[in-house]
């Protein structure tokens, strides 16, 4: 902290320098962050839910907070349709690096892909004005494309590394084929219908037990002197 020093007679009185000012300034105050998460976390079920009641009054009351305080958050529709999306896509990413530690790689894959229906779920619930804002912000289309992909890549890696997934499946195949599944369906109720058909398609793409045991054995070199067998 810088300090300026003002003698004045016998007193020596020392004030905060205008760096120390202009820190506080800028830090965003305790409850004000607590209001923005509010705001995000409110958005995220209200957008999920979709329909006529997903209105940003809906958001505000939701979150608790008065209409003027969200606004002051974020002064447009767009600016609160990116930051949901943007911090949905953060949380994947930070789940994927914790899930990376499960003791199951295949258990960790689903677990991902589950929470992605959800991040899926908002998207769809704000896909209109969602649209318009990644056809003016290529960066945020390219943020949310890396950031996936990277998350989805890596827990697919391992599982593969572990023998228990197949080989030939790429992020961007596990990407299309989720997104297919949460867009062909759009009745109430379609996220268990999703979650159902998520499950049968992972078990599909584990490796099983023959195969592997097949690979092992052509893998293997043959004994010298052994003969093959007609």
């Amino acid at each position: 902290m810088q300090l300026a020093r003002v003698q004045s007679n016998q007193f020596v009185i020392y004030t905060a320098g205008m760096d120390d000012q202009t820190d506080q300034t800028r830090k965003p105050r305790a409850d004000a962050v607590r209001n923005r998460e509010r705001v995000l976390e409110a958005a995220k079920a209200v957008f999920s839910a979709g329909g006529p009641e997903a209105s940003l009054e809906a958001v505000a009351k939701r979150a608790g907070v008065g209409i003027g305080t969200l606004y002051r958050h974020f002064p447009t529709r767009e600016d609160l349709f990116e930051a949901v999306y943007r911090r949905e896509v953060e949380q994947l990413s930070e789940l994927a690096e914790h899930l990376r530690s499960a003791n199951d790689p295949v258990d960790a894959l689903r677990r991902w892909l589950r929470s992605a229906v959800e991040f899926v779920a908002t998207k769809k619930g704000m896909s209109a004005a969602l649209a318009l804002t990644y056809q003016s912000s290529s960066e945020l289309a390219a943020f949310s494309m890396e950031r996936l992909t990277k998350a989805i890549g890596s827990l697919l890696d391992r599982a593969v590394a572990a023998g228990q997934m197949r080989g030939d499946v790429s992020p961007e195949d596990l990407l299309r084929a989720l997104i297919g599944m949460c867009y062909m369906h759009d009745q109430p109720g379609w996220q268990s219908s999703v979650l159902r058909m998520l499950d049968v398609f992972v078990d599909g793409l584990r490796v099983q037990p023959r195969t592997k045991a097949r690979t092992r054995a052509a893998a293997k070199p043959a004994k010298p002197g052994a003969k093959r067998k007609r």
